[in-house]
């Protein structure tokens, strides 16, 4: 517990994670999360159960789990102090500490989704809890439940944030409990439902972490704070809500937060950019340790929603399409984290390529070819008819090939690869064929070459460039792996 009950004390730094979701229909196998968690050094995982065989997978890995208790076994883990003691035994002790679960979700969203359960949910807290005691291993498994952030009320301005006082019956023994086992508040957090439900009073700038102008920011018209964004307000409206029931120690660990990036016809803000805009600036935001303007330098530890899309899921298009990845594990979006370059930069492997974006306008992209290959002194030799790198024959590969060129030329300088907002900088080596890139590894380095398949497809007219449409940014860019994510998940 912490000794002082008027502030926030804590010296760890904030983690992003990512929830495990398994309703698809081609669900990887667990060996097969676990390799995809490995590669892209993923350290932090919610499951929204105890399945063996992810908890069989995950041992050895080091990657820190937080395990569910499932609402359909909350009432009878809160109806009996043995019940829990065997959900322990068999879900946590047999598994610990070869696999580094650190944490329990008792429940998901009880009192918004399952309110008939919600006079148990304190109990089950303890009983899992005492159970823990019983084993010894309270101090490492820290126990809590993930709560919607709707049943904070008023939450605009943060400063005046209550909870629903109809669950203060449960809540208040909750905030105790958390209190005295030194645990988080755990919240949901969606900007995107907060934006979709607020009829243009939110705007979606201010929902999607982009930099606002101070004239553009939200005020809290009693502590005169400054919000730039939808997250850092809700964790405070959280904070104030606690505080407003005389708790003020106990820190908000969010549980889930994202952004869909497809939906249906009246979701038109479910789009690949803004789900991609979304996590990239959380991510961020979370790992720089901001913290929020009530409690800033205190980093909020942050579950993205999700690792997969997940197909099965019940509801509106968007719903399918929270995931960061595939079933097949390769990304649904390539993050933007490259700002300054110094999240690649930071990479100790360092392996990164300029190639022309997706969807780039083709008068822009020959430009901008033309330019590398004039003024801006690229040998584009490579290209000429007969060169390793004639084929294939459109502006996408001839671009690629001299943006990335000029790129290593200028000692990957990040501002070096943007060519009028033309270019991008990714991880995925765009060699092909002989065509060996600047900076690749080739054939016997550690980084396998990538063959793009847009890049190798027929064109008939060499004359005429053949742009391909939005969906080819998986294909020239295949799969941010290693350097980006493995920095992310730290």
């Amino acid at each position: 517990m912490n000794p002082n009950p008027k502030c926030l004390c804590f010296t760890h730094n904030a983690f992003i994670g990512a929830n495990i979701g398994t309703e698809l229909s081609d669900m990887p196998h667990p060996t097969q999360v676990v390799a995809l968690l490995k590669a892209q050094q993923i350290r932090h995982v919610r499951l929204y159960d105890a399945d063996r065989g992810m908890l069989v997978a995950l041992a050895n890995t080091g990657i820190k789990v937080a395990v569910s208790v499932p609402n359909e076994q909350l009432l009878g883990i809160g109806q009996s102090n043995s019940t829990a003691a065997n959900w322990v035994s068999r879900n946590i002790v047999a598994h610990y500490p070869a696999t580094n679960i650190t944490t329990i979700c008792v429940g998901s969203e009880v009192l918004t989704t399952l309110p008939n359960a919600a006079p148990v949910l304190v109990n089950a807290l303890k009983f899992i809890h005492s159970a823990l005691v019983a084993s010894n291993l309270d101090h490492q498994i820290k126990v809590s439940t993930p709560l919607s952030s709707s049943l904070i009320l008023d939450s605009f301005p943060p400063s005046q944030a209550f909870f629903n006082r109809s669950w203060n019956p449960v809540l208040v023994p909750m905030l105790n409990f958390l209190q005295s086992t030194g645990s988080s508040l755990m919240l949901n957090i969606y900007p995107y439902y907060d934006y979709m439900q607020s009829n243009g009073v939110i705007p979606l700038d201010y929902a999607l972490f982009k930099p606002l102008p101070p004239n553009k920011e939200a005020v809290d018209s009693n502590t005169l704070v400054h919000y730039s964004n939808v997250f850092d307000a809700m964790v405070d409206a959280a904070y104030f809500a606690m505080a407003f029931l005389n708790f003020t120690n106990i820190p908000v660990m969010v549980t889930e937060s994202g952004w869909p990036s497809k939906g249906d016809s009246n979701e038109p803000d479910a789009t690949l950019e803004n789900a991609n805009t979304y996590n990239s600036n959380l991510i961020r935001h979370v790992l720089n340790q901001t913290g929020t303007p009530k409690h800033p330098g205190i980093g909020v530890s942050t579950y993205i929603y999700e690792l997969y899309n997940e197909d099965n899921k019940p509801g509106p298009l968007s719903e399918k399409n929270w995931g960061l990845f595939d079933a097949n594990g390769d990304p649904v979006y390539i993050l933007h984290l490259t700002g300054s370059g110094s999240v690649l930069a930071n990479d100790t492997t360092n392996q990164t390529y300029c190639t022309a974006r997706d969807g780039a306008d083709p008068k822009m992209l020959q430009a901008a070819l033309d330019w590398a290959c004039g003024p801006g002194k690229v040998d584009c030799s490579g290209l000429l008819q007969g060169q390793p790198c004639y084929e294939p024959d459109n502006v996408i590969a001839h671009a690629t090939y001299a943006f990335d060129t000029y790129y290593h030329q200028m000692r990957k300088d990040p501002a070096a690869c943007n060519f009028n907002g033309v270019a991008v900088i990714t991880t995925s080596d765009p060699s092909h064929g002989s065509c060996i890139f600047p900076g690749s590894l080739g054939k016997n380095g550690t980084m396998a070459n990538i063959t793009a398949p847009s890049l190798n497809s027929t064109i008939s007219d060499s004359s005429a460039y053949k742009i391909y449409g939005s969906s080819s940014l998986r294909s020239i860019l295949t799969v941010i792996r290693l350097l980006v994510w493995g920095v992310v998940f730290l």
